[in-house]
């Protein structure tokens, strides 16, 4: 029996069963999308290291776990101390403790009458026709294996609707919160973001560990930017040491949309982010910004797809990692022209600072394009702090430590300096100083 044989076993042996047990009552549509995603992933167990995209990337620590969904958290005193400090001075934050809406510890306030923000389970019951037009049709459950077990267990995550020319100006923190309560567990949490006509929003999406132990997030966010709608996506994995955390971003722009990703990792043992940009209309725009940090033997893996399917698009593409002890990285970012997408243009770099001999990184930009009027240029880069900028700070009275930091540090700033969201930047610009110096809780 071959690898990915026994890997659809286990697969079938550990969630099928799980599947079965909750359908219950539910409206056709969702029906038929969670059964779509249980015979796809029945179908295809987990990828394997065989297939082109999961090369680098070996998930026989999820697929050897028997995951199982956890039973109701309840809010302990603890755990709201917790969420108090993560949630920070945001004043509009949606709460899901191992992948469940807990109301108790979210807060709304300050919104304007055409946005609908909650929770997803809930929006299922009461905002049906608003939701079905647009859950599962971006991200479809056919696509991949993570993505079809995410729809077999649909069930709750955040809900971000605006209606047209909505403007939502304080941003909204959707924060994952899992707790690990003594098994390893398995949250699918789903979010649908829809910014119609004129419309503008800026999302915070943050999963955090904060009892440590192995558990696995499996999350799909749906993203739908209207006509001249404008979306700022921020996403923050700060996951337990011992966690497993898969997530696919699905997007589809309309015509003159934009449409800013910033994606930051920190956390997990194996890690692996999937974002699909689709330019479906003329005159789209996007950008894509990614920073990961790994070290010890963490594993991060970075897919990015942005598909030109119509003239006068524009996308530009910056990440870098930075990669220490025995840490490995993926990053594989492709950018699609299509044959009738003239104007298209669209930059793309990947750069990666190696601060070990250990430290392994896979890197593949890649360009297809099929249209002859275009301007498109992408490069990646690996190597490690620059001699020169060392003996000039050290000459300068530096200690070596030191000013490996704070060139470590530099190369990582640009980015954090592009987050628009300043309790964000001032934290993450804290985070990662703190771990480039060993102190503090982050180090």
């Amino acid at each position: 029996m071959s690898n990915g044989q026994q890997q659809v076993m286990r697969a079938a042996e550990t969630y099928l069963p799980q599947l079965q047990q909750r359908n219950g009552t539910v409206p056709p549509w969702l029906r038929r999308i969670r059964e779509e995603g249980i015979n796809r992933f029945a179908e295809l167990g987990f990828p394997t290291t065989q297939m082109e995209d999961w090369k680098y990337t070996n998930v026989a620590p999820i697929a050897n776990v028997p995951f199982q969904l956890p039973g109701a958290v309840a809010a302990s005193a603890r755990l709201a101390e917790h969420v108090h400090l993560l949630r920070g001075r945001a004043s509009n934050t949606l709460v899901f403790v191992n992948g469940r809406y807990a109301a108790e510890l979210s807060s709304l306030r300050a919104l304007p009458a055409g946005a609908k923000i909650g929770s997803l389970a809930a929006a299922l019951e009461a905002e049906g026709p608003l939701v079905e037009p647009h859950l599962g049709r971006y991200a479809s459950p056919t696509q991949q294996s993570f993505t079809a077990l995410n729809a077999a267990f649909l069930d709750d995550g955040a809900l971000v609707y605006l209606a047209k020319g909505t403007d939502v100006t304080e941003p909204i923190h959707v924060l994952f919160v899992s707790t690990a309560p003594g098994q390893p567990t398995i949250a699918c949490p789903r979010n649908l973001i829809v910014a119609e006509e004129h419309s503008r929003v800026t999302v915070v999406e943050s999963y955090v560990g904060v009892d440590g132990g192995s558990y696995f997030t499996n999350a799909v966010t749906e993203i739908a930017v209207g006509p001249r709608a404008q979306v700022d996506h921020y996403r923050l994995q700060r996951e337990a040491e011992e966690a497993f955390h898969v997530a696919t971003i699905q997007v589809r722009q309309d015509a003159a949309s934009h449409f800013a990703s910033h994606s930051i990792s920190l956390g997990g043992a194996l890690v692996r982010t999937d974002i699909n940009i689709v330019l479906d209309a003329e005159g789209c725009e996007c950008e894509l910004d990614g920073l990961y940090v790994a070290r010890g033997t963490q594993h991060v893996d970075h897919h990015t797809m942005i598909d030109h399917k119509k003239p006068r698009g524009t996308s530009r593409e910056l990440y870098k990692g930075i990669l220490d002890g025995r840490a490995t990285g993926v990053f594989n970012g492709k950018v699609f022209v299509r044959p009738n997408a003239q104007k298209s243009d669209a930059q793309q770099v990947n750069r990666n600072l190696l601060l070990s001999d250990d430290a392994v990184m896979n890197t593949k930009p890649q360009l297809e394009i099929f249209a002859d009027d275009v301007k498109c240029s992408h490069g990646a880069t690996i190597g490690r702090l620059d001699d020169e900028a060392l003996f000039y700070l050290r000459s300068r009275g530096i200690g070596e430590t030191s000013a490996r930091q704070l060139l470590t540090y530099a190369f990582a700033s640009e980015l954090i300096g592009r987050i628009k969201v300043e309790p964000i930047r001032v934290q993450l610009d804290q985070i990662l100083w703190s771990r480039l110096h060993g102190t503090g809780p982050e180090a």
